[in-house]
């Protein structure tokens, strides 16, 4: 029992609803453009969850390699650094999850074409590379960076295009929001580790600018993100504008409390950002599923 909670942890579940709202932002432009063939939606889901788990094993599985893990430490607790799984396990169980994550990405080509192929394989390279490598990305300011990328402009823009056949400049827009709104569960995780990071030289971006302007790009990020899907609200208008409103209300309320807070207290708020980003994007399914029904 608890070397299977060490494997839970590890997966890092409160991370998750990242790769699942950017899935389902697609899927939502879809529904308003009218689309009903959800098959390689679905396997696009299935394989930002696998990606994702990929990359969470790959980050325990690297930072212990590099040194850049210690026991009790601030955050959640690391299975290969406490022992409770043995490095060679998490490097086998990364390479496995990553694999199955390719094998379902290959059967989108059915839909997408063999270029795709291309797609797949930068992916995996950069589930490696956030962690591994010769220029870790997470270990010199860029982590942010890529999960705008691979959190948001190509699943949002790539589930898009296998559901609807083309490419679409508000889902764009769209996917971008959803990058910066993912960004910022990496930014409270890196707020919670600063002192941690900077100890073993992990130059996350947190590191470089200090907390408060990290904390500030948190709050500058969903403001932003809302802006961004300004024209697809104006569009659907209405009582429907009540969703980015209170997305924006509850944003505002966790930058105040995460800039109250310290140490292992901001783990809810990792959590939470990561579900209000899900939520919203729920919402804005439920919105397009509403009103396609009219």
């Amino acid at each position: 029992m608890k070397k299977l909670r060490a494997w839970i942890e590890a997966m890092r579940l409160r991370t998750l609803p990242v790769s699942v709202a950017g899935v389902l932002c697609a899927f939502a432009f879809a529904k308003f453009d009218g689309e009903s063939d959800y098959v390689p939606g679905w396997l696009c889901l299935c394989f930002a969850i696998l990606a994702q788990i990929a990359s969470n094993f790959a980050n325990e599985y690297y930072d212990f390699k590099g040194g850049l893990d210690k026991a009790g430490r601030v955050g959640p607790r690391r299975g290969v650094t406490e022992g409770d799984i043995s490095a060679k396990a998490m490097k086998v169980a990364t390479f496995m999850v990553l694999g199955l994550a390719c094998l379902i990405g290959c059967s989108l080509i059915y839909w997408g074409g063999a270029w795709l192929m291309a797609v797949g394989a930068f992916i995996a390279i950069g589930v490696i590379a956030y962690s591994a490598g010769p220029y870790p990305l997470s270990h010199h300011g860029l982590g942010e960076m890529a999960v705008i990328l691979f959190f948001g402009v190509i699943p949002v823009n790539f589930t898009y295009y296998l559901m609807c056949g083309c490419f679409d400049s508000q889902v764009a827009l769209a996917s971008l929001s959803m990058g910066l709104m993912g960004a910022n569960v990496l930014i409270v995780n890196n707020y919670r580790d600063v002192n941690d990071d900077r100890e073993v030289g992990k130059n996350t971006l947190c590191v470089k600018l200090g907390r408060s302007a990290t904390a500030n790009i948190y709050l500058a990020n969903g403001v932003i993100a809302i802006g961004l899907m300004a024209k697809t609200w104006i569009g659907i208008g209405g009582a429907w504008m009540v969703i980015p409103a209170a997305y924006l209300a509850i944003h505002f309320a966790l930058y105040a409390t995460i800039r109250r807070r310290d140490g292992a207290k901001l783990n809810p708020m990792l959590g939470a950002t990561a579900m209000t980003m899900l939520c919203y994007v729920l919402a804005f399914l439920a919105t397009a599923i509403t009103i396609s029904k009219f």
